[in-house]
């Protein structure tokens, strides 16, 4: 009979643990009695820190009230489907939707038990998108180049109007800065500007994240508006849009075409005035290729589409760019830096700037936090990561990387085309084996 017993608890832990779904009981005291594998992943706690203790002496609540468990033991009664936010010991926030049933005994309150779903992550997500934005225009744009004074000159163009935008530059080249000019220079800065990265959306939230969500639509799920509907009168920025699935793309082009969103779970439609602006680290050619962007979305968001040159691309604006960051750290230094040596110009200008303009910011960042009473950036001061041979190139030297190869071998065939026919672009396209349009955007994308 002993040895029934065990096999019988053992299989009652081994049930218990294979539920995706956390199940946290309590005693008619508060006192945990069973708490299963899910339960310990989403709140973070080992067994040996919740069982037996009471959930005051573990948990922090803003109020008794807001523990669906406490209030279980309290009234007696169900609740079913309660948004509750709380910490662990460790002070870890955690928010969980939960269904929550006491128990009895001989008649008697034995205890409660809990069914919880883990939203955390959403309400994360979620309470970043509605953080204040600074609020960035045109004039927050550090640079007097050619290359970039073109670009501002035609997002300024694509702010009067409501159309969709795509912006494609490389890792730190500020397209969101460039998003939210556009959006605080149109008529709908008033409205909101709503930013996600694409990237960082779990696969299994993204739908729920972007179109919203219907009471009783899954487990757990409740009723909650999307980043279409939070955008609603505003602007919604997708950033990274390659790196959503082309499946939800799908459903985003079509969102995208009737200007209607549908809940998960939900019947009706809901129309919608949002802008939408993309952005992509990538060549939309590129992307098609490899199948990480539809063709059809492309041409759909791409009705104004920006290239912003990556830095070293830029290279004349180099001085404005350091003497604004480092005006921006000076005070919250408590330095007064005047600006950098000749040197480390040079240096500069050499360099390739893979991570572009983040990664100048976070050099400038760094210089200053090894400098003591000096008042220039000196070579000594960078990060040794930079001062070693081999991060600084001579302009004559060619890059190991296949891609800046290809670049510039790329960009030395159309110069030699474009000569060959007097700068006849129709011409030079026809030599080439491409289309006019081709062409164009090959020129603008290699800065011809």
């Amino acid at each position: 009979m002993e040895e029934t017993k065990d096999v019988l608890l053992a299989l009652y832990e081994t049930i218990m643990n294979l539920v995706d779904a956390g199940i946290h009981a309590v005693d008619e005291e508060g006192r945990t009695m069973i708490y299963n594998q899910k339960m310990r992943d989403i709140e973070g706690m080992d067994s040996r820190e919740v069982l037996y203790k009471k959930l005051e002496d573990v948990f922090r609540f803003r109020s008794s009230e807001e523990s669906t468990l406490l209030k279980a033991l309290k009234t007696g009664e169900e609740s079913h489907l309660v948004k509750q936010t709380y910490f662990n010991n460790k002070g870890r926030e955690i928010t969980s939707v939960n269904h929550t049933y006491p128990f009895y005994y001989k008649g008697k309150l034995a205890g409660a038990v809990e069914i919880a779903e883990d939203i955390t992550k959403i309400e994360r997500l979620i309470r970043r998108n509605h953080e204040p934005h600074t609020g960035y225009t045109f004039h927050h744009i550090i640079g007097k180049s050619k290359a970039i004074s073109e670009v501002i000159e035609f997002s300024r163009r694509a702010a009067r109007t409501s159309s969709y935008v795509l912006i494609i530059g490389e890792t730190g080249t500020g397209k969101e800065l460039f998003a939210q000019s556009i959006h605080y220079e149109s008529e709908r800065s008033r409205g909101p500007f709503i930013a996600q990265n694409c990237a960082a959306l779990p696969d299994n939230l993204i739908e729920s994240i972007l179109f919203g969500t219907k009471k009783g639509a899954f487990t757990g799920a409740v009723d909650r508006a999307g980043l279409f509907e939070q955008a609603d009168g505003g602007t919604l920025l997708l950033d990274e849009i390659n790196a959503l699935n082309i499946h939800l793309q799908a459903k985003l082009l079509r969102v995208l075409q009737e200007k209607k969103v549908k809940r998960i779970g939900g019947t009706q439609e809901k129309p919608v005035d949002v802008r939408v602006i993309a952005t992509m680290n990538e060549t939309p050619y590129e992307a098609i290729a490899n199948h990480r962007l539809r063709k059809d979305l492309y041409y759909r968001l791409g009705v104004v589409t920006l290239f912003i040159p990556p830095l070293r691309d830029r290279l004349e604006d180099l001085p404005l760019l350091t003497g604004h960051f480092i005006q921006k750290y000076n005070p919250l230094f408590q330095m007064n830096v005047r600006g950098i040596t000749p040197e480390v110009l040079t240096f500069f200008r050499s360099y390739r700037w893979p991570g572009n303009i983040r990664e100048l910011e976070h050099m400038i960042e760094a210089a200053m936090n090894v400098m003591l009473d000096e008042d220039m950036i000196e070579l000594r001061h960078l990060p040794m990561q930079y001062r070693q041979s081999g991060h600084f190139n001579s302009p004559a030297e060619k890059s190991p990387l296949l891609k800046d190869r290809l670049f510039e071998y790329e960009k030395h065939c159309i110069l030699e085309a474009l000569e060959a026919n007097g700068s006849n672009i129709s011409k030079a396209a026809e030599q080439l084996g491409l289309s006019r349009q081709s062409l164009q955007y090959r020129m603008k994308r290699l800065g011809i």
